[in-house]
């Protein structure tokens, strides 16, 4: 089981200075006009959590600021649940160059947050229901931003799934549909991909789930199954051929994802994990006198770090990934 401290250790560094880099160019192509006025006075700002949810997305924030020459103090550890209104950080530096991190590293981190607490809630759910498989994610991601969302996946306690084509063979309706033969298309892939490379095929009847294990698949997803269906053909397939990974996708979300739990499913997917989140919400402000920060007084909002850690409200879990989960290598 791997703590959210250890979590940023999976990031690499030329990554995310590539990736702060592009953010911040795509945010000021051009002159910085506002930075004019502002100048280059040493300040120090506030980061605010404004709604509950897990902390997630520090390394991206912290790469950020640093490409600008700011330094970033964190009052609170990333993977902790943050009620409203909690001081999160300091970050000192330049007003100018506070001011032109401050709209892009609010972004990623309220991003980032808000999919690693749909996370959590998920994966917390299969925790309370006794179930040891794992929750995932898919690959319906931002493009350009992948890895924040999987990142936040990882910290909320979710598998990330497969990270790209390149990490696993998918073959879905198209894929088959192309070649019109399943079991020729699980050999072909087998024969570019080798021993490293697991494969998967997308299932829509238990005929096809037996073909695509017969033929030598891995995985197989039992795709847009009714919960009492895909039970069913899962403890037949893992009758038959026992060492096979059975995935449910498909129709699955928040409000019915305990129904996908069950002794003969491995895995559980959802899309909405980052295509139907809320964001957190952040807000980053400067002080007129540099001070520690702990206490921000702006629109009569009284800030303290009195919420740090508070436990999050769908299970007493700790904040690290949630233990008990098979490693599928996904």
């Amino acid at each position: 089981m791997a703590s959210t401290r250890e979590l940023c250790h999976v990031l690499h560094p030329v990554s995310l200075k590539k990736l702060a880099q592009d953010w911040l160019q795509e945010d000021t192509p051009g002159f910085d006009h506002a930075g004019y006025v502002v100048g280059d006075k040493e300040k120090t700002a506030v980061l605010l959590c404004k709604s509950a949810g897990v902390l997630a997305g520090v390394p991206f924030f912290n790469a950020i600021f640093q490409e600008l020459d700011c330094s970033v103090e964190w009052l609170q550890s990333e993977g902790v649940w943050l009620e409203p209104v909690t001081t999160v950080a300091r970050v000192m530096g330049s007003a100018r160059r506070l001011l032109l991190g401050e709209r892009v590293a609010l972004n990623c981190l309220a991003r980032c947050s808000g999919i690693a607490t749909a996370s959590r809630k998920v994966a917390e759910m299969a925790q309370a229901a006794g179930w040891d498989g794992e929750v995932a994610g898919t690959r319906k991601t931002t493009p350009g931003f992948r890895l924040v969302e999987k990142y936040g996946m990882l910290v909320g306690g979710a598998s990330t799934h497969r990270f790209n084509l390149s990490g696993m063979v998918m073959l879905k309706d198209n894929h088959i549909s192309c070649i019109g033969n399943m079991t020729q298309a699980v050999q072909d892939a087998k024969k570019v991909g080798g021993f490293p490379l697991k494969i998967e095929v997308e299932c829509c009847s238990l005929e096809e789930a037996r073909e695509a294990a017969q033929a030598g698949a891995d995985i197989v997803m039992l795709d847009n199954f009714s919960p009492q269906a895909v039970h069913a053909v899962a403890q037949a397939l893992k009758l038959e051929f026992p060492q096979l990974v059975v995935e449910a996708s498909g129709g699955v979300s928040e409000k019915n994802i305990s129904q996908f739990f069950g002794p003969y499913i491995d895995v559980v997917s959802l899309g909405s994990l980052t295509q139907s989140f809320s964001a957190v919400d952040y807000s980053l402000k400067i002080l007129r006198v540099p001070g520690d920060g702990n206490n921000f007084n702006n629109n009569n909002d009284v800030i303290t770090s009195s919420t740090a850690g508070a436990v999050s409200p769908y299970s007493a879990t700790s904040t690290s990934l949630v233990p008990g989960r098979h490693n599928f290598a996904f």
